[in-house]
């Protein structure tokens, strides 16, 4: 792991095509492309401790809008990298992007954004991003 493709990405993670996620046409159906990033998301919100935010305080991410623009088709088999990072950073809300690299073909083979909203899960109403949240952030970011 570690494509030179995603070295300006603070976070990184690796997953295998899996046969089930081909479709009639042959290639990676583009619902799992949106998995991808989800995950690349996930493991993001790990590294912040965003999850625990939400536990703590009831407030915590939404994806609001996501988009992918498809590059190159993926095949089974292949190896995947797919990196995350924060481009934008307001005060309810922050965008990230996505980059999915794949191993067999040696390329960059989509690249996404996603607007993530800081919500109030039990006003269900949009909060402001706490400041120790916005601060792992900026480190986090920090380390690309």
């Amino acid at each position: 792991m570690g494509s030179p493709l995603l070295a300006g990405f603070p976070v990184v993670i690796e997953i295998p095509v899996a046969w089930g996620e081909m479709d009639s046409f042959a290639h990676v159906n583009n619902v799992a492309y949106f998995r991808y990033f989800e995950s690349a998301r996930i493991v993001y919100f790990e590294r912040i401790d965003a999850m625990a935010e939400r536990e703590r305080s009831g407030c915590g991410p939404i994806l609001a809008e996501t988009y992918c623009r498809f590059r190159s088709p993926l095949r089974y088999p292949d190896r995947l990298e797919v990196g995350a990072r924060v481009s934008k950073l307001a005060a309810d809300r922050f965008t990230m992007e996505y980059a999915l690299a794949s191993t067999q073909l040696g390329r960059i083979a989509a690249e996404g954004t996603g607007v993530i909203v800081w919500y109030d899960y039990r006003a269900s109403a949009k909060a402001n991003i706490p400041a120790t949240l916005r601060e792992r952030i900026e480190a986090l970011e920090r380390t690309r």
